[in-house]
Protein backbone atom coordinates (compact mmCIF):
# COMPACT_ATOMS: atom_id res chain seq x y z
CA UNK A 1 0.00 0.00 0.00
CA UNK A 2 1.20 3.65 -1.20
CA UNK A 3 0.63 6.13 1.32
CA UNK A 4 -0.47 9.48 -0.13
CA UNK A 5 -0.64 12.43 2.66
CA UNK A 6 -1.91 15.45 1.68
CA UNK A 7 0.03 17.42 4.04
CA UNK A 8 -1.86 21.02 4.01
CA UNK A 9 -4.84 20.22 5.50
CA UNK A 10 -3.14 19.17 8.54
CA UNK A 11 -0.61 22.37 8.71
CA UNK A 12 -3.90 23.79 8.55
CA UNK A 13 -5.07 22.55 11.34
CA UNK A 14 -2.18 22.58 13.84
CA UNK A 15 -2.41 26.47 12.95
CA UNK A 16 -5.08 27.21 13.70
CA UNK A 17 -5.91 24.95 16.71
CA UNK A 18 -2.72 24.62 18.45
CA UNK A 19 -1.91 27.46 20.91
CA UNK A 20 0.12 30.45 19.17
CA UNK A 21 2.87 31.50 21.38
CA UNK A 22 5.36 28.14 20.66
CA UNK A 23 8.05 29.98 19.36
CA UNK A 24 11.51 28.06 18.01
CA UNK A 25 14.94 29.49 19.16
CA UNK A 26 14.77 32.30 16.64
CA UNK A 27 11.51 33.82 18.23
CA UNK A 28 9.44 32.57 14.84
CA UNK A 29 6.62 30.92 15.56
CA UNK A 30 6.29 27.00 15.61
CA UNK A 31 3.12 26.30 17.16
CA UNK A 32 1.63 24.34 13.39
CA UNK A 33 5.17 22.74 12.89
CA UNK A 34 4.58 21.02 16.12
CA UNK A 35 1.07 19.98 15.77
CA UNK A 36 1.70 18.59 11.84
CA UNK A 37 4.92 16.63 13.36
CA UNK A 38 2.85 15.03 15.53
CA UNK A 39 0.66 14.19 13.67
CA UNK A 40 2.91 12.56 10.72
CA UNK A 41 5.07 11.02 13.83
CA UNK A 42 1.73 8.95 15.39
CA UNK A 43 0.58 7.89 12.23
CA UNK A 44 3.57 6.38 10.81
CA UNK A 45 3.90 4.92 14.38
CA UNK A 46 0.68 3.56 13.80
CA UNK A 47 0.58 2.67 10.59
CA UNK A 48 4.09 1.57 10.04
CA UNK A 49 4.01 2.27 5.58
CA UNK A 50 6.38 0.83 3.26
CA UNK A 51 5.85 3.79 0.79
CA UNK A 52 4.62 6.99 1.48
CA UNK A 53 4.84 10.80 0.17
CA UNK A 54 3.85 13.92 1.54
CA UNK A 55 2.38 16.65 -0.47
CA UNK A 56 2.16 20.20 0.28
CA UNK A 57 0.57 22.84 -1.42
CA UNK A 58 3.19 25.86 -2.57
CA UNK A 59 0.93 27.31 -5.95
CA UNK A 60 -2.16 28.70 -4.10
CA UNK A 61 -1.53 32.35 -6.49
CA UNK A 62 0.86 30.73 -9.24
CA UNK A 63 -0.91 27.12 -10.46
CA UNK A 64 -2.03 26.36 -14.21
CA UNK A 65 -5.90 26.78 -12.93
CA UNK A 66 -5.25 30.63 -11.73
CA UNK A 67 -4.06 31.23 -15.40
CA UNK A 68 -7.25 29.45 -16.96
CA UNK A 69 -9.05 31.11 -14.61
CA UNK A 70 -7.59 33.98 -12.45
CA UNK A 71 -10.71 33.97 -10.25
CA UNK A 72 -9.81 30.48 -9.11
CA UNK A 73 -9.50 30.30 -5.06
CA UNK A 74 -9.20 33.90 -5.51
CA UNK A 75 -11.76 34.26 -2.39
CA UNK A 76 -8.95 32.67 0.07
CA UNK A 77 -7.34 35.06 1.79
CA UNK A 78 -3.14 34.94 1.30
CA UNK A 79 -1.29 32.80 4.22
CA UNK A 80 0.27 34.89 6.87
CA UNK A 81 3.89 34.74 6.46
CA UNK A 82 4.49 32.78 9.86
CA UNK A 83 2.75 29.88 8.12
CA UNK A 84 4.56 30.09 4.92
CA UNK A 85 7.53 29.38 7.55
CA UNK A 86 6.24 26.72 9.15
CA UNK A 87 5.09 25.06 5.70
CA UNK A 88 8.94 25.45 4.70
CA UNK A 89 9.78 23.87 8.58
CA UNK A 90 7.38 20.63 7.78
CA UNK A 91 8.71 20.05 4.87
CA UNK A 92 12.44 20.19 6.53
CA UNK A 93 10.86 17.94 9.37
CA UNK A 94 9.75 15.38 6.53
CA UNK A 95 13.32 15.25 5.47
CA UNK A 96 14.92 14.37 8.80
CA UNK A 97 11.84 11.88 8.97
CA UNK A 98 13.24 9.70 6.12
CA UNK A 99 9.91 10.65 4.28
CA UNK A 100 9.61 11.50 0.68
CA UNK A 101 7.93 15.11 -0.06
CA UNK A 102 6.90 17.10 -3.19
CA UNK A 103 5.51 20.72 -3.90
CA UNK A 104 5.23 22.83 -6.75
CA UNK A 105 4.85 26.31 -8.39
CA UNK A 106 3.00 24.87 -11.20
CA UNK A 107 0.70 22.15 -9.99
CA UNK A 108 -1.13 21.76 -6.56
CA UNK A 109 -0.69 19.07 -4.03
CA UNK A 110 -3.74 17.42 -5.39
CA UNK A 111 -2.26 17.29 -8.80
CA UNK A 112 1.27 15.69 -7.02
CA UNK A 113 -0.67 12.89 -5.22
CA UNK A 114 -2.88 12.28 -8.76
CA UNK A 115 0.25 11.75 -10.45
CA UNK A 116 2.03 9.22 -7.24
CA UNK A 117 -1.28 7.73 -7.91
CA UNK A 118 -0.73 6.57 -11.13
CA UNK A 119 2.20 5.84 -10.49
CA UNK A 120 1.55 3.53 -7.90
CA UNK A 121 -0.89 2.17 -9.77
CA UNK A 122 1.23 1.07 -12.62
CA UNK A 123 3.83 -0.94 -10.38
CA UNK A 124 0.68 -2.84 -9.14
CA UNK A 125 0.31 -0.96 -5.45
CA UNK A 126 -2.90 0.56 -4.07
CA UNK A 127 -3.03 3.64 -2.34
CA UNK A 128 -4.11 5.05 0.95
CA UNK A 129 -5.45 9.10 -0.03
CA UNK A 130 -4.89 10.48 3.82
CA UNK A 131 -6.58 13.71 3.48
CA UNK A 132 -10.43 15.80 4.36
CA UNK A 133 -10.18 17.30 0.51
CA UNK A 134 -13.04 15.94 -1.08
CA UNK A 135 -12.04 16.83 -4.34
CA UNK A 136 -9.28 13.60 -3.93
CA UNK A 137 -12.11 11.56 -3.80
CA UNK A 138 -11.97 11.20 -7.51
CA UNK A 139 -8.61 9.16 -7.34
CA UNK A 140 -10.49 6.61 -5.35
CA UNK A 141 -10.06 3.17 -7.77
CA UNK A 142 -11.02 -0.31 -6.49
CA UNK A 143 -8.30 -1.12 -3.70
CA UNK A 144 -7.96 2.18 -3.05
CA UNK A 145 -8.77 4.13 0.45
CA UNK A 146 -9.91 7.62 1.14
CA UNK A 147 -9.08 8.12 5.24
CA UNK A 148 -10.15 11.18 6.69
CA UNK A 149 -7.90 10.21 9.71
CA UNK A 150 -9.02 13.53 11.65
CA UNK A 151 -13.10 12.25 11.75
CA UNK A 152 -11.86 8.63 11.61
CA UNK A 153 -13.43 8.13 8.34
CA UNK A 154 -12.27 5.61 5.62
CA UNK A 155 -14.00 5.10 2.37
CA UNK A 156 -13.46 2.19 0.12
CA UNK A 157 -14.04 3.05 -3.63
CA UNK A 158 -17.52 1.76 -3.44
CA UNK A 159 -18.53 4.11 -0.56
CA UNK A 160 -17.42 7.36 -1.80
CA UNK A 161 -21.01 7.67 -4.30
CA UNK A 162 -22.89 7.49 -1.22
CA UNK A 163 -20.55 9.65 0.91
CA UNK A 164 -20.21 12.47 -1.73
CA UNK A 165 -22.62 11.92 -4.41
CA UNK A 166 -21.40 10.19 -7.12
CA UNK A 167 -18.56 7.67 -8.09
CA UNK A 168 -14.95 8.52 -7.93
CA UNK A 169 -15.07 8.44 -11.86
CA UNK A 170 -17.40 11.36 -12.15
CA UNK A 171 -16.87 13.38 -9.41
CA UNK A 172 -15.00 16.14 -11.69
CA UNK A 173 -17.81 16.01 -13.46
CA UNK A 174 -20.09 17.01 -10.41
CA UNK A 175 -18.59 19.98 -9.51
CA UNK A 176 -17.93 21.02 -12.40
CA UNK A 177 -21.59 21.23 -12.68
CA UNK A 178 -22.59 22.25 -8.96
CA UNK A 179 -19.74 24.13 -8.96
CA UNK A 180 -17.26 24.39 -5.32
CA UNK A 181 -17.65 27.84 -3.60
CA UNK A 182 -14.49 26.15 -1.32
CA UNK A 183 -12.48 27.01 -4.02
CA UNK A 184 -14.34 30.04 -6.39
CA UNK A 185 -15.70 27.72 -9.17
CA UNK A 186 -18.74 28.47 -10.87
CA UNK A 187 -20.86 25.39 -12.12
CA UNK A 188 -23.92 25.72 -14.24
CA UNK A 189 -26.50 27.88 -12.50
CA UNK A 190 -29.38 25.99 -11.21
CA UNK A 191 -27.95 22.70 -11.14
CA UNK A 192 -27.52 21.75 -7.47
CA UNK A 193 -26.03 18.39 -6.12
CA UNK A 194 -29.44 16.12 -6.60
CA UNK A 195 -29.90 17.71 -10.18
CA UNK A 196 -26.03 16.54 -10.57
CA UNK A 197 -26.56 13.48 -9.13
CA UNK A 198 -29.13 12.45 -11.30
CA UNK A 199 -27.35 13.50 -14.32
CA UNK A 200 -24.46 11.61 -13.97
CA UNK A 201 -26.49 8.82 -12.67
CA UNK A 202 -27.53 8.63 -16.26
CA UNK A 203 -24.80 9.76 -18.47
CA UNK A 204 -21.14 9.12 -17.32
CA UNK A 205 -19.67 12.32 -18.05
CA UNK A 206 -19.94 15.88 -19.04
CA UNK A 207 -19.82 15.05 -22.57
CA UNK A 208 -22.40 12.56 -22.41
CA UNK A 209 -25.15 14.90 -20.85
CA UNK A 210 -24.47 17.47 -23.72
CA UNK A 211 -25.08 14.63 -25.92
CA UNK A 212 -28.02 14.44 -24.41
CA UNK A 213 -29.58 17.83 -23.73
CA UNK A 214 -33.14 16.64 -25.66
CA UNK A 215 -33.35 13.74 -23.19
CA UNK A 216 -33.36 15.63 -20.35
CA UNK A 217 -36.98 16.62 -19.85
CA UNK A 218 -37.86 13.23 -19.12
CA UNK A 219 -35.82 12.62 -16.30
CA UNK A 220 -37.06 12.59 -12.65
CA UNK A 221 -35.66 16.11 -12.22
CA UNK A 222 -37.60 18.87 -10.76
CA UNK A 223 -37.47 21.86 -13.26
CA UNK A 224 -36.27 19.01 -16.00
CA UNK A 225 -38.22 20.78 -18.85
CA UNK A 226 -35.64 24.18 -18.61
CA UNK A 227 -32.47 21.53 -17.92
CA UNK A 228 -31.63 21.42 -21.54
CA UNK A 229 -31.42 25.53 -22.01
CA UNK A 230 -29.61 26.26 -18.77
CA UNK A 231 -26.76 23.86 -19.85
CA UNK A 232 -26.86 25.02 -23.26
CA UNK A 233 -26.49 29.02 -22.12
CA UNK A 234 -23.56 28.25 -19.44
CA UNK A 235 -22.03 25.37 -21.34
CA UNK A 236 -17.97 27.02 -21.58
CA UNK A 237 -18.15 27.33 -17.75
CA UNK A 238 -19.10 23.62 -17.65
CA UNK A 239 -16.14 23.04 -19.37
CA UNK A 240 -13.68 25.60 -18.15
CA UNK A 241 -15.23 24.38 -14.32
CA UNK A 242 -14.01 20.83 -15.37
CA UNK A 243 -10.52 22.09 -16.29
CA UNK A 244 -10.40 23.63 -12.78
CA UNK A 245 -12.11 20.67 -10.72
CA UNK A 246 -10.09 17.71 -12.99
CA UNK A 247 -6.74 16.31 -10.34
CA UNK A 248 -3.95 15.93 -13.03
CA UNK A 249 -2.48 12.45 -13.21
CA UNK A 250 0.71 12.81 -15.22
CA UNK A 251 2.22 16.20 -14.18
CA UNK A 252 6.03 16.34 -14.54
CA UNK A 253 7.50 14.35 -11.28
CA UNK A 254 11.18 13.49 -11.14
CA UNK A 255 10.49 10.23 -8.84
CA UNK A 256 10.24 6.66 -8.80
CA UNK A 257 8.69 4.09 -6.51
CA UNK A 258 11.62 3.52 -5.09
CA UNK A 259 12.06 6.71 -4.00
CA UNK A 260 8.56 6.69 -2.04
CA UNK A 261 9.83 4.01 0.25
CA UNK A 262 9.94 5.00 3.93
CA UNK A 263 13.74 4.96 5.16
CA UNK A 264 15.05 5.49 8.66
CA UNK A 265 14.66 8.74 9.95
CA UNK A 266 17.90 10.83 10.31
CA UNK A 267 18.36 10.77 14.27
CA UNK A 268 21.03 13.55 14.32
CA UNK A 269 19.02 15.86 12.24
CA UNK A 270 16.53 15.10 14.19
CA UNK A 271 17.37 16.37 17.67
CA UNK A 272 19.21 19.48 15.65
CA UNK A 273 15.56 20.07 14.32
CA UNK A 274 13.60 19.65 17.72
CA UNK A 275 16.59 21.51 19.50
CA UNK A 276 16.04 24.74 16.71
CA UNK A 277 11.91 24.44 17.35
CA UNK A 278 12.08 24.57 21.05
CA UNK A 279 9.93 20.52 20.98
CA UNK A 280 10.25 18.53 24.23
CA UNK A 281 10.43 14.97 24.98
CA UNK A 282 7.60 13.67 23.77
CA UNK A 283 8.18 14.02 19.82
CA UNK A 284 12.28 12.66 20.63
CA UNK A 285 11.06 9.76 22.42
CA UNK A 286 8.89 9.36 19.73
CA UNK A 287 11.32 9.43 16.78
CA UNK A 288 13.46 7.24 18.74
CA UNK A 289 11.19 4.54 18.51
CA UNK A 290 10.82 5.22 14.86
CA UNK A 291 14.88 4.97 14.39
CA UNK A 292 14.10 2.04 16.38
CA UNK A 293 12.09 0.34 13.47
CA UNK A 294 14.68 0.29 10.79
CA UNK A 295 17.27 -1.02 13.89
Amino acid sequence: MLYLIDASVYVFRAYYSMPPDMLDTAGQPAHATFGFARFLSDFIERVQPDYLAVAFDESLESSFRNRIDPSYKANREPAPEELKWQFARCREFCSHLGLAHFGSQEYEADDIIGTLHALGRRQGLNSTVVTRDKDLAQLICEGDIYWNVTENIRLRHVDIAGHFGVAPERYADYLALTGDAVDNIRGVPGVGPKTAAVLLSEYASLEEIYDNLDALASLPIRGASKLSDKLTVHKDQAFLARQLTEIIRNMPLDTDLEALRCRAPHSQGLNQFFDQQGFGSLLRRQSERLVARWV
